[in-house]
């Protein structure tokens, strides 16, 4: 990689910005001042600083943020906030993605990152992801509601779900559920539970695959992923 995308990449600047920064003597490489934006470097082998500190390249971020309600899980939107704009500046430069969508509305565990591939396969429907939201439900929610949902719900647009898992954990005028679905149709468990007469008044997604929202998280923050939780994310069955 040319050495100038090689430090753009890692946000130092511009092309244009970097090639300012050589020129100042600033860079080395592998204990050489080099000023050449053209030069190659391997990104995992060759040893670059920049004014004495060591430059550790690094081509994918993997956040865990805890979605907020009124924020879109889109990078760009020309009316409201999305997702991206709650990153700061040294998350943006690697220009990350929500993967999938949290509704406007909804708010809890969302998996951001860079890595298209890492993307793809979680929300393949193939791979069959496991999401578990939490929700406030107006509605006695029964026992035979879950029973409908582990056989399949038809939705409004006639589209039947996959199997899903209802825990009840309080059964009243507003009750409290935990959904695992296998899934991620348009509003989906919003859709679900209008299927069996209920209206969903509150909704946070708790985990993904083998990740869970990170308790200590406030609304809007986020943090990288762990090495072990990447590991996890990587290897899952």
């Amino acid at each position: 990689m040319r050495l100038d995308k090689y430090l753009s990449n890692m946000g130092y600047g511009s092309r244009k910005e970097v090639k300012v920064l050589l020129k100042s003597k600033a860079v080395e490489v592998n204990g050489e001042i080099v000023r050449d934006p053209k030069v190659h470097v391997k990104e995992h082998a060759d040893h670059v600083s920049v004014g004495g500190e060591a430059v550790t390249y690094t081509e994918f971020i993997y956040l865990l943020m805890n979605k907020p309600q009124g924020v879109i899980s889109a990078t760009e939107d020309k009316y409201d906030k999305t997702v991206i704009d709650l990153l700061g500046e040294d998350e943006q430069h690697f220009e990350p993605f929500p993967v999938g969508r949290l509704d406007k509305d909804t708010e809890g565990f969302l998996l951001i990152t860079n890595d298209g591939k890492l993307a793809h396969e979680l929300l393949s429907p193939k791979k069959h992801v496991d999401k578990t939201y939490f929700a406030h439900v107006e509605g006695v929610v029964t026992e035979e509601d879950a029973e409908v949902f582990r056989k399949g719900v038809t939705l409004d647009d006639g589209y039947v779900t996959k199997p899903a898992s209802l825990n009840i954990l309080e059964s009243a005028a507003m009750s409290k559920i935990e959904l695992t679905i296998t899934e991620g149709k348009f509003h989906q468990v919003k859709r679900m539970f209008e299927s069996v007469g209920k209206h969903v008044v509150y909704l946070k997604r708790l985990s993904m695959g083998p990740l869970s929202l990170d308790p200590e998280l406030e609304l809007g923050e986020y943090r990288h992923l762990t090495e072990e939780e990447l590991t996890s994310l990587k290897n899952r069955k």
